[in-house]
This record gives structure tokens, sequence and C-alpha cells, in this order.
């Protein structure tokens, strides 16, 4: 499993923690139910928002990036994530990307311009499979994008992307191109090949990354391996708004974690931002998030102090709870399962429920 990780300029906010929950409760339920999972979530520690925030507060990037990252890990291990295997960052995945961006121009998928390298879209035939966007709003998209500015305008089509790019100022690495910085989409492509391999069983992240981010992984993955599909199945979770606007660093609307936990458990926090269906938009209110609370502290009561000797049985109530998990991650009915069960169960059930509540979602 691979997920598109932070770009640490900021502090966590409520939208991280969602996604990085629901990859969390999907690597706890495949390795309760016996599956080995390798999980990597990369940190994209070169990018322009993290230069432009470093100039605007007057400190390094790289302290600022490591500052950041540092917040971001102790914002999730209070909410009790399940840290991925391995967290590769982009500066320190040069060679692999440089390596990638060599294969991709051996084999007429991508060009080199003027000291920078794109990626030649018009090669990847099943191009907007995963977005489904027609190429007007790709190009709408795109000239959003925060390195919009650094597209070289001679490339040959306005939806090529940069793999490599010869930029004016700020940090740069050697490369038989030209010195210069890796493009995001490269980072991510490069760094699953890298750690996991030729082909992924879950990739994702959030949702705002199916175009251009993850459109674009698929295309020049596929191009540089030969193998398809790159990824089996991908896992994109809804975004978290704040007064009906996506929750966002660059827009400042943002509720961060740590506040979060000043006011609700650890184990509140993980409920409530998992009791929305993954894919769907997911709307922050005070109100929901404090009963939220007062239904976590019910739930616990209900099931008991856990024990050492809790483990998944086989009993319906289980299987009931579990069913649920497996059909598409439905945790929301899994939550009011354990709630409707919890009530009722003998110790064996309840324990079995415990093991459930506590091992695979965290919530108790």
């Amino acid at each position: 499993m691979y997920v598109c990780g932070v770009t640490p300029y900021d502090t966590t906010h409520l939208g991280h923690a969602r996604t990085y929950l629901v990859f969390d409760v999907i690597a706890r339920l495949l390795e309760a139910r016996g599956q080995k999972v390798r999980y990597a979530q990369n940190v994209t520690d070169i990018d322009e928002s993290i230069l432009q925030r470093a100039a605007r507060d007057g400190v390094g990037w790289e302290d600022l990036g490591r500052r950041e990252e540092r917040k971001f890990i102790e914002d999730m291990a209070r909410l009790g994530w399940r840290k991925p295997d391995v967290m590769p960052h982009a500066t320190r995945e040069i060679g692999p990307i440089r390596n990638m961006t060599q294969c991709l121009i051996r084999r007429g998928a991508a060009y080199q311009l003027d000291g920078g390298v794109y990626f030649r879209v018009g090669k990847a035939r099943a191009y907007g499979e995963l977005s489904r966007l027609a190429p007007a709003k790709m190009r709408k998209i795109l000239a959003s994008q925060e390195d919009a500015a650094l597209d070289d305008p001679r490339r040959a089509d306005p939806l090529d992307f940069a793999l490599w790019r010869k930029v004016p100022d700020g940090p740069t690495w050697p490369s038989p191109f030209g010195p210069g910085r890796p493009g995001w989409h490269i980072e991510c492509s490069a760094m699953s090949l890298h750690h996991i391999g030729e082909r992924i069983d879950i990739h994702g992240g959030g949702a705002d990354l199916v175009y251009p981010h993850h459109e674009n992984e698929i295309a020049q993955s596929e191009a540089c391996t030969g193998k398809r599909p790159f990824v089996r199945w991908w896992v994109h979770v809804g975004l978290v708004r704040l007064g009906g606007a996506k929750m966002s660093k660059s827009d400042g609307n943002m509720v961060f974690v740590r506040d979060a936990l000043d006011r609700v458990s650890p184990e509140a926090l993980r409920l409530y931002l998992l009791d929305v269906p993954y894919r769907r938009p997911f709307d922050h209110d005070e109100r929901r998030l404090a009963r939220a609370a007062e239904r976590q502290r019910r739930l616990a009561a209900d099931l008991g102090a856990p024990r050492r000797s809790d483990a998944l049985g086989r009993d319906a109530a289980t299987r009931e709870v579990l069913a649920a998990l497996e059909d598409d991650l439905d945790v929301p009915r899994a939550i009011r399962l354990l709630e409707r069960h919890a009530r009722s169960a003998n110790e064996t059930g309840r324990a079995s429920l415990r093991a459930i509540a506590r091992g695979i979602l965290g919530i108790v």
C-alpha cells in the first residue's frame, strides 16, 4: 500500500488526519485478517509551497520541513496511527527519480526542453481513465496549481507535465539534463517503484489528488515499467470542509488536530473522523464532535476495559461488524453495529468486539 503523504509546511489539520486514519484502518483490518502489509507513505519535502512559506517566515526550507514533519508524526502518534513501514522523502530519492526520468526518455515517453524534461501525455493511451476529465477541464486545473508558473510554455502539449524542472532560483540537484528539481508526480512514481515495486495493490490519498497527481503517476509508471495496471485498487478520501469550503493550508481555513485533542480524546476524534463514508466530503461540526465524544465514552463503557486476551471471535456479532468493514470499508455502519451489540453481548462476545473497536478502529 502506498499513500501520498504530507507536504510539511504547516501543522496537521483534520483533513490530513481523516485521510491517514482511513488508510490506518485499512492496514489494521488487513493485518487483523492475516494479510501481510507493506505500507509506504511519502513526505514531499521539496515543493513550491514549502519554499514560499519558508521565504515568508524567514526560515530555511529544510528546517521548516523537518519541524512540521515532526509535528505531523507527533499528532498522528497521539491518534494511535499505525505508522507506515517506510516514509521516503523526495529529497533523499533524487537518484531513483533521475533513473526513472531517463527510463521515460529512452522509451520515447518524455523529451528534454532547455534543461527540463516533460512527459509526453500523447504517449499514454489510457490517459484520463482515472479522472474522466475532459482536456479543457484538465488545463483549467493545471493553471491553478502552485507550480504552474514554472512550466515551460514551449512544451509540446499544455497537458505535458514536468519530470525535471530547470528553475530560476531555489534548491537544485545535478542531473544528466542539467541542474534542477524533480516534478511533483515523478517523485511518487519513483518512490513507490523503489520501496514497493512495479505494481501497487492499494494506492491513494485525498480526493483532490485524482488529477493531476494520480493520473500522471499512472501514465509515467506504466510507460516506464510496461506493466499495467500500475495500481489494482485506488482509494480516494473525501475532503474535510469548514464552512462549506475545503479545509486547506493555502486558504488558512483549518482546524488543527492538536487543538481538537484539547477538547476530546484521541479515540473520540478517530470515531468522529471515521463516522462518514470515506469517499464523501466531511463537513466539520463542533456539535457533532461533542456528540462523538459522548458516543465514544458510552461505547467504551459498554464494551468494558480491554484485556490482553481480547481476540477476534467467530460469533455472529463479530462477523456482522467485520462484514461491514469489508464492504468498501463501511466504518460508520461498523461503529453502529458495535454500539448495538456491545450492550447485549456476553463477555466472550465483548472481548471480540473490543478487539475490533480497539485493534482495528482505534476508537476505545
